[in-house]
């Protein structure tokens, strides 16, 4: 009765069949992007000659649940604030604080996050960034306020034209939409053989 040499029968093998393929492609229509900070000139202290400042650059993207934030520097520091410790370059009270050259920071909530240099100098020259997390049903950008007494030449670091490209959300779509459409397909043709 539609037994294979395995000795289970023909839909049991497409059920777990179509489980194994629907979990694998959830999967990857889950997965997360690491944005880097700074671009290939990492987490620094502004010159006052970048293009666009750290905020400006964080508008431009999507930040979602799972992504990370990859922070490069030297002989300094990355500490994640308050809101209100972001505006006064507060380092002497940080939620977190890391040291070690290569951070990377696993976004696992919604909701704004304020992260600024660990040296004052640094804050006040415009080392700091404000990202705001979309919610998982939110499917539009909201921009992250504008730094306090900063003007757009201050902070930041030049990521040039590849800045949009860096949209976790746009990237990762396209590429649900065709794994899952090529999985529906490969699911039908198993069935109807």
């Amino acid at each position: 009765m539609g037994f294979l040499a395995s000795g289970f029968p023909r839909n049991i093998q497409s059920a777990v069949f179509a489980s194994i393929l629907l979990t694998s492609l959830a999967s990857v229509m889950v997965s997360s992007f690491q944005f880097e900070v700074g671009g290939k000139n990492g987490w620094t202290k502004p010159t006052g000659n970048e293009s666009e400042t750290y905020n400006e650059w964080a508008v431009q993207n999507r930040f979602r649940i799972g992504d990370t934030l990859y922070f490069k520097y030297t002989n300094d520091s990355v500490e994640e604030v308050s809101a209100s410790d972001y505006l006064t370059c507060n380092v002497s009270n940080p939620i977190v604080k890391f040291r070690d050259g290569e951070t990377v920071f696993p976004i696992r909530r919604s909701g704004w996050f304020y992260f600024i240099s660990g040296r004052p100098s640094h804050c006040k020259a415009g080392q700091k960034l404000t990202i705001r997390v979309l919610h998982p049903t939110e499917a539009t950008v909201v921009s992250a306020p504008e730094p306090a007494a900063s003007s757009p030449a201050e902070g930041g670091h030049e990521w040039g034209s590849h800045s949009m490209g860096h949209n976790s959300t746009s990237k990762l779509s396209l590429v649900s939409y065709f794994i899952t459409a090529l999985g529906g397909v490969m699911v039908l043709l198993y069935l109807l053989m």
